[in-house]
């Protein structure tokens, strides 16, 4: 008898993702400027040089108590016939089908030049909600010449200046009024876990999905960018209950096309991991781990998913190259050595119900949370073994251990020097944690903190 299954209708992002900003406008007006100043560091290339941002850049940012993921596109010029900024333009259509908000910013030193009033056309029919910034705007008087613009048909304005800060404050609260309503997530959701198949294309995911489902539920082809859109799929499989999201696959950046589809999918993808508690990362035993390997296990990391790796396509290697394979993929994942790994053959079945296993798992050591007064227990004896090292000749105190939160697992140790503690003492007390309680397949966080003095 086959597993009941369904597609979930609910379209991508609409559980517990992020909105998503777009920062949009032609070459040369401060777009990379903005988006470091809103993110707070340094990540987008700054130069005074038009066409300098080629590639979208993507960012945590967090305004007035909301989170949400702002994206850097490339200066866009309709009329050039440069074959990078006409990619550039592909790159900002892109970025607005997925967006939530668009600020525009046009530079309030110049008037309105061609390219701005096709931007403003271009805005007027994504029917998104649009703020128009004038940047560069660092004194009164530049903010006065920003009323030019308004002859292309623009309601207002904000003159801003993203180097300076001048503005910046107004942005956030206009960007904060017009943010999607934050989508209450039904009780019985918090209970079934979503589990994103991740990886670079034409590793196995839509096959991985279709033996998981029992039926051909994805579209599976041997070309690599088949699966464009994340799509949810519930399963219930031999009393398991599952929301699996299959991806995009994902590429490192400088192979992903400046025209098509294929950017729009990293966006999705790196949604998806957001959206999840467990990641399974794919990965082709044919074609070995690589870099982009690493980068995707770290976001899901940096996220505090849970993490699975899955070698697909085992069945095509003999027995040495599998076991070539799996050491290749520890070495390359040595930051994950929690993370179990996993041997399948997604087209065949093979290894698929292990696999499930590791999930269920995995979702449950995501969950796990120690009482206190075993921690601390446990804790007596990690210090009266190996207690904190001295940091100049002042002894380190550690009092208690307690666990705060889990998905992932965060724990919380008081001390008297918070940034006294060495990370290879750090680095021991996680493993020790890990040794004790297991924590299979899932970060775990030690944070320390100081505590307070008396009177």
């Amino acid at each position: 008898m086959s597993p009941r299954r369904e597609i979930a209708r609910r379209p991508a992002g609409s559980v517990t993702g992020k909105p998503l900003v777009a920062i949009v406008g032609r070459p040369n007006v401060g777009k990379s400027t903005l988006f470091n100043r809103l993110v707070g560091q340094h990540i987008a290339i700054v130069e005074d040089i038009p066409g300098v941002t080629r590639d979208r850049h993507y960012a945590d940012a967090f305004a007035l108590g909301r989170e949400f993921v702002l994206i850097d596109t490339g200066g866009f010029d309709p009329e050039s016939d440069d074959p990078m900024k006409a990619g550039i333009a592909s790159q900002v259509r892109l970025a607005l089908e997925e967006c939530d908000v668009v600020v525009c910013v046009v530079d309030a030193t110049v008037e309105p030049l061609p390219a701005d009033r096709e931007a403003v056309a271009l805005l007027r029919d994504a029917g998104k909600p649009v703020i128009f910034v004038a940047n560069k705007a660092d004194s009164e008087k530049r903010a006065l010449d920003a009323v030019s613009y308004y002859e292309l048909g623009i309601e207002s304005i904000l003159p801003i200046s993203a180097l300076h800060g001048r503005g910046i404050g107004e942005l956030e609260e206009a960007i904060l009024r017009r943010l999607p309503k934050a989508i209450e997530i039904e009780e019985q959701e918090l209970d079934v876990p979503r589990v994103a198949i991740i990886g670079r294309p034409n590793a196995g995911k839509s096959s991985l999905v279709n033996q998981l489902c029992g039926a051909d539920r994805q579209l599976v082809d041997a070309r690599p960018g088949t699966t464009v859109d994340s799509i949810d799929t519930f399963v219930e499989r031999n009393g398991t209950k599952l929301v699996l999201i299959d991806t995009a696959g994902i590429r490192r950046k400088r192979s992903v096309k400046k025209k098509g589809i294929e950017g729009l999918s990293v966006i999705q993808a790196i949604r998806s991991i957001e959206r999840a508690h467990v990641v399974v990362l794919m990965i082709d035993a044919q074609a070995g781990v690589g870099e982009q390997d690493a980068k995707i296990a770290g976001l899901a990391y940096d996220r505090g998913r849970a993490l699975i790796i899955a070698l697909n396509k085992v069945d095509l290697l003999t027995r040495e190259e599998q076991k070539m394979a799996i050491d290749r993929t520890r070495e390359v994942l040595a930051f994950a050595p929690w993370a179990p790994l996993v041997t399948v053959s997604a087209l065949e079945g093979q290894g698929v119900t292990a696999l499930l296993g590791r999930i269920e798992d995995a979702v449950a050591e995501h969950r796990k949370r120690i009482s206190t007064s075993e921690l601390n227990r446990f804790f007596e004896e990690v210090l009266e073994k190996h207690p904190p090292p001295t940091m100049h000749h002042r002894a380190v105190r550690l009092y208690y251990i307690t666990q705060v939160s889990v998905a992932p697992p965060t724990f919380v140790i008081m001390t008297n020097e918070p940034k006294g503690v060495h990370f290879s003492y750090q680095r021991y007390v996680m493993n020790q944690i890990r040794k004790r309680f297991g924590f299979k397949g899932t970060p775990i966080r030690v944070r320390y903190r100081g505590k307070k003095r008396g009177p």
